[in-house]
Parts: C-alpha cells; structure tokens; sequence
C-alpha cells in the first residue's frame, strides 16, 4: 500500500504534467478549436451506456466516473463523434486494497462503429466480452494491459478475431505503463488520418491512416480493475 506521502506527490504531478503537453503539443499540426461536448459527472450516467460481462459498479458523482469492474466492461459517450477531434479526460487506477483494485487496463476505443449497424453503434448489442468488439471499426489502444505489463494500439477492421497491430505499437518501457493511484492526463487524436494517443504530454503512438475512421463513437474499455476519470472533454481541432 503506498504512503500518505508518496500519493502526496502523486497529487503534484498534474499540474508539471499539463504544461509538459502544451509544450509537447506546440510543435503539432492541430490545436483546439471549439469544445463539442463536456461532462464533469456531477450528474449521473445520463451521456452514457455500460456494457458489463458481470455485475460492476459504475457511479458518476462529485466530479468523478469510477469504473469498479470484476470483468469486461465499456462505457459509450452516447453522442456520436466526427472529426477533426481531440478527446481528453484524466483517469486513475485505483489501489486501495479493493477486489478489482488491479492496476491494468486503462482502455479506450475511439471513432468506433460497428459493421452490423455502423449508423448505430447501440443497435448491436455486446455483453462486455471482449471478443464481442472485433466486429467494430474503431481505433484502440489499451494502456498498462496484460497485468500492467504492456501498452497496445490497434485499428480493428470489423473482423472477427482480426485485431491488427504494428510492431512498433506494442510498448513494453514502464513510462508508457500505469502508476497506482496517479491521475495520468490522456489524450486521444484523430485528425484527418492523423491518429495519435498522448499520456501526460508524451506521445505514446502516432499512426497514419491511408484509410481514417472519420467519425464514430467514444468508450472507456477495461476489465478486472478499478479506474476512476475527471475533466472528459471533446474538442474540435484545426491547423496549428
């Protein structure tokens, strides 16, 4: 269990780690325009809808969105998202002794739809299995998965048991992995076949995608772990 004074200084590392992103960020081809959509999840799960493989707690209250899940399990924004966007919010994972408290599986899909309805993502229900989401088109990357051991992207293709990965997406360096109980600032880019997925102003992955999800929806992906989320914003981006 970690000391009072080590999540102490946990604490302070937010504030280093969003100017090390605007800093990181200045040399880019996009910048923030307008800001599309917000939840300071102060107002329960209205703007989303969980898909669970087993009974999870899932609560949005006093400014935090807390995933406490034995198993699989999404959260969808509900509206559905066209780019040029940015996507940003700040995520945890919990250590404090809990069942689920893992530390594994910061997770997220964007731009996601699936080839049985892609006009609607809800049309094609999923139980929370994994597996379920090979039959979405959607960029992925899961942060700190296979026990905190590696950090993944994927571009899905909508094929079952298809989930294409580059080499150099494949991250086993402990930077690129996850702290416990550490707000890590995240950001998700898709730009005009521009992909890109930031961890605290360091750019995990870029990606150039010859053939761009253009539009699609949003989720928090996770299984067997406890992860808590602040400050969700999507933004609309244009040339720096």
């Amino acid at each position: 269990m970690l000391t009072r004074r080590a999540l102490a200084l946990s604490a302070l590392a937010l504030p280093l780690a969003t100017t090390t992103a605007a800093r990181a960020q200045a040399g880019e081809r996009w910048r923030k325009a307008d800001r599309l959509h917000t939840d300071d999840f102060t107002h329960g799960l209205a703007d989303w809808t969980i898909e669970a493989e087993q009974p999870s707690r899932v609560t949005a209250a006093n400014g935090i969105l807390e995933l406490d899940a034995p198993a699989g399990l999404t959260a969808w924004f509900k509206p559905r998202l066209s780019g040029p966007l940015l996507i940003e919010y700040q995520a945890l994972a919990v250590y404090e002794g809990g069942r689920n408290d893992r530390i594994s599986d910061l997770n997220a899909f964007w731009m996601a739809t699936d080839v049985r309805s892609p006009d609607d993502l809800f049309a094609s229900p999923r139980t929370g299995a994994f597996a379920g989401y090979d039959l979405l088109k959607t960029y992925y990357v899961g942060q700190g998965g296979n026990y905190n051991s590696s950090t993944r992207l994927r571009r899905y293709v909508g094929r079952p048991g298809d989930r294409p990965m580059l080499p150099q997406h494949d991250l086993k360096d402990a930077r690129a992995l996850l702290q416990p109980n550490r707000w890590v600032a995240v950001q998700l880019v898709a730009y005009d076949g521009l992909v890109q997925y930031w961890a605290d102003g360091r750019k995990l992955f870029e990606l150039r995608d010859q053939d761009p999800y253009a539009s699609g929806w949003f989720g928090l992906r996770t299984t067997w772990s406890r992860l808590r989320f602040k400050d969700f914003s999507v933004w609309r981006l244009t040339g720096a």
